[in-house]
């Protein structure tokens, strides 16, 4: 602080004004000068004394000046100023103070038989300096509105990397210097408005408000802060750690020793009323990487959590507007490799993702971590819902030790109209350089598709979804399931295989699957799409189907019919019309086309169509591509291909030209038909 210019100072010119006073013209070169804090260098003063006159010129120049304890350093300084008596034996001198090109401030010193004054004003800003001679080793300093850059120093020896950016500071600090004994600085300070970071923004501060009682000690051991008071209103970074800080005031409570080996923090508080309370303590690197954290968590009130002190983490994995209401104590228990110990207590807690992704209602019980010695938790939930789909009540028989948490014994959950069973699950958090890790095994009997397709906004589809997932992977933000799942659907069958996800509860998730189609009943199929009818029997496949966040980017499709005995094989007009218009095609009978509409329906012989989606573009083709590979890249073919092979009197054969559909603009079409405002194109 400048304070160590001031009392640099102070000693010189004590030391020499009694001599210089009596002379016109008086100068001293000093080579070096050490005081308890700071040591001066190259020192040099003039004084200019009229024999007859009241006052005379005191200048002042320093070359280098040193204060290591604080991590000041000065070059050039000078200051000139008018000396006078005043009229008690004492001296005053007041006037303009420069260090290199920094902006000049204005220095007061008042040198009194018994005391020492100085005041160094910048502006509006004021810092002021006193000294006793009865107690030579305090020094009293007051702070009035002074920028906190000017505590720069003071703030880099307890922390290399912290770097002021605004705010003001007022306050009145003792700063203690006795002989063989640590540097000590304490005292009560306001913060406002203010603003810190660190080079690469890992830990910030904007707008921050503080009334803080500071016991802050320098020895050669170490340094030790004692930091106490409350904070109000403004916002903290901490890595993913995003605070919003109330306008109400936060209590909180650091001691903090610090060696070259890092910080030990034995006394950690945080008092946020009754939404958040913490005590613990922890240790940190050099560096301010954490080492080690053991701390107790609680909140009667937990509905300003999640925004008030969550949102920044929660925002990583797209929970950033999670809604969390009831009560919890927790206890976590944290060294460099990641989570020891976790112990949490839930009680009557609601937990709501704004956008329909999940729900969790009644969540009550505990749920207990071990990285060394087992335990057991049970936790129970009333209700749920997961991406509009309700689930039942479950209760969750847990096990943990060696760093892993699982199920005690298989839990089942109603769901969908069917039960979700949970033959194992196993999960272990992030320790170290490796992510979370779960592994999980489900039976799924007889879920409602009905309801399924409901609640994600699908036509109404009829039938059951049953089968099981032996083994399912979730590492690095991906989901991947061994085994598949089979849907009874159309009176047919839909199997479901390779299927994974990525970010399954982040922004865009995504979903990747195999899906084929066996024996569906293409009548039922067409009744539900509202297409017009089309009797037969479908299979297909949709192969390297790719949704991100439910929407189709990528799939290889091919839909196609097989005759079965006794099964008639009819198309009705208007699914030939809506055929021809969604897809660009034509229809080609013996008959002239203006006689089409005299027929409600006709047979066929096959049907199919094929389509590969990448980069927004349909690779369409018919009849004579199924079983073959489309190029996703060939163009127009002028002798087109046929999407259905007419049967019977008269024979229809519908033939599409276009390779390459624009994908929104199919998807446009198909909805349009759904309404009934696609007009068809008869050629």
């Amino acid at each position: 602080m400048s304070i160590l210019r001031i009392l640099s100072l102070f000693v010189l010119s004590a030391a020499l004004w009694p001599t210089a006073a009596q002379a016109r013209t008086a100068s001293a070169e000093i080579a070096r000068i050490r005081t308890g804090i700071a040591t001066l260098e190259q020192v040099h003063v003039r004084l200019d004394w009229p024999n007859s006159a009241d006052s005379g010129t005191l200048q002042l120049r320093v070359g280098k000046l040193d204060a290591p304890d604080l991590g000041y350093a000065f070059r050039d300084l000078s200051w000139q100023c008018p000396l006078q008596r005043d009229g008690d034996g004492g001296w005053r001198c007041e006037g303009e103070l420069r260090s290199g090109g920094a902006k000049p401030m204005r220095l007061d010193i008042a040198l009194g038989t018994a005391f020492t004054d100085v005041v160094l004003r910048q502006g509006e800003s004021r810092l002021e300096v006193h000294r006793q001679a009865a107690a030579p080793d305090d020094t009293r300093i007051d702070l009035m509105k002074v920028p906190l850059i000017w505590s720069q120093a003071l703030l880099s020896a307890a922390w290399a990397d912290g770097r002021w950016k605004t705010g003001q500071l007022d306050g009145r600090l003792l700063v203690s210097t006795p002989a063989n004994q640590p540097l000590r600085v304490s005292g009560p300070l306001t913060l406002s408005a203010a603003a810190l970071e660190t080079p690469d923004g890992s830990i910030a501060a904007e707008g921050l408000g503080a009334q803080l009682m500071l016991d802050y000690r320098n020895a050669a051991a170490g340094q030790r802060v004692d930091l106490r008071g409350t904070l109000r209103g403004g916002e903290l970074l901490f890595g993913s750690a995003y605070v919003a800080l109330p306008p109400t005031p936060v209590e909180l409570q650091i001691e903090a020793i610090g060696d070259a080996s890092g910080w030990r923090l034995p006394i950690l508080r945080w008092g946020d009323g009754g939404t958040l309370a913490t005590k613990g303590s922890a240790a940190l690197a050099p560096d301010g990487t954490l080492r080690a954290l053991d701390i107790e968590i609680d909140s009667d009130d937990l509905s300003p959590v999640a925004g008030r002190y969550l949102s920044g983490w929660l925002g990583g994995f797209g929970l950033g507007k999670l809604s969390v209401t009831g009560r919890m104590r927790t206890r976590v228990r944290l060294d460099a490799s990641g989570m020891r110990g976790f112990d949490a207590h839930f009680d009557q807690v609601e937990v709501r993702e704004p956008g329909g992704k999940f729900r969790f209602d009644r969540l009550d019980g505990d749920l207990r971590f071990s990285a060394d010695a087992p335990v057991d938790s049970t936790l129970r939930w009333g209700s749920g819902q997961l991406y509009g789909l309700d689930f039942g009540a479950a209760e969750l028989p847990l096990h943990s030790a060696d760093g892993v948490i699982a199920l005690r014994a298989p839990t089942a959950v109603e769901a969908i109209g069917g039960q979700l069973r949970f033959d194992r699950f196993q999960l272990r958090p992030p320790q170290g350089e490796q992510g979370l890790q779960a592994n999980f095994g489900l039976t799924l009997d007889a879920f409602d598709i009905g309801k399924l397709a409901q609640s994600m906004g699908w036509p109404a589809f009829r039938g059951t979804l049953s089968g099981s997932i032996p083994d399912a992977r979730y590492l690095d933000d991906r989901l991947v399931f061994e085994g598949g799942l089979e849907m009874r659907v159309f009176d047919g069958s839909v199997e479901v295989s390779s299927l994974a996800m990525e970010r399954p509860f982040g922004v865009a998730p995504t979903l990747s699957a195999d899906l084929a189609l066996d024996d569906l009943d293409l009548l039922s199929v067409t009744e539900v799409f509202d297409f017009g009818s089309i009797s037969g029997r479908l299979d297909g496949s949709i192969r390297e189907l790719r949704l991100v966040d439910w929407t189709a980017t990528a799939f290889d499709a091919e839909l196609y019919t097989q005759r079965r005995r006794g099964v008639k094989q009819r198309i009705s007009q208007r699914a030939v019309q809506n055929i021809s218009s969604v897809g660009d095609a034509s229809f080609v009978t013996s008959l002239q086309g203006q006689l089409i509409g005299l027929f409600d329906d006709f047979g066929y012989r096959r049907l199919g169509i094929s389509c590969r989606l990448q980069n927004q573009v349909c690779a369409m083709g018919g009849l004579e591509s199924i079983g073959k590979e489309v190029a996703a890249g060939s163009g127009s073919d002028s002798s087109g291909f046929t999407v259905i092979q007419g049967a019977g009197i008269p024979r229809l054969n519908v033939v599409g030209f276009n390779r390459r559909v624009d994908w929104p603009t199919l998807l446009e079409r198909l909805q349009a038909v759904g309404s009934g405002d696609l007009k068809p194109v008869v050629e």
